[in-house]
């Protein structure tokens, strides 16, 4: 089996999630994240990729080289 290599990404909450379900709120958390401008670095496996696409309004995802 081949190796991958790995991808990082920056991800930056832009917005609030007070108004969003709880759901949404459970996904922010998850991320590490939880206050407007907080960035994490997460490796971008399937699993994170789904979080970021449920949340997709409420991030800006920047790839790291």
């Amino acid at each position: 089996m081949a190796k991958e290599k790995l991808t990082k990404v920056e991800i930056t909450q832009v917005k609030s999630i007070i108004s969003q379900t709880t759901r949404q709120k459970r996904t922010i958390s998850a991320l590490g994240l939880g206050k407007i401008n907080k960035t994490v670095e997460k490796t971008l496996t399937p699993q994170v990729k789904g979080m970021i696409n449920k949340v997709n309004h409420l991030v800006k995802v920047k790839e790291i080289k």
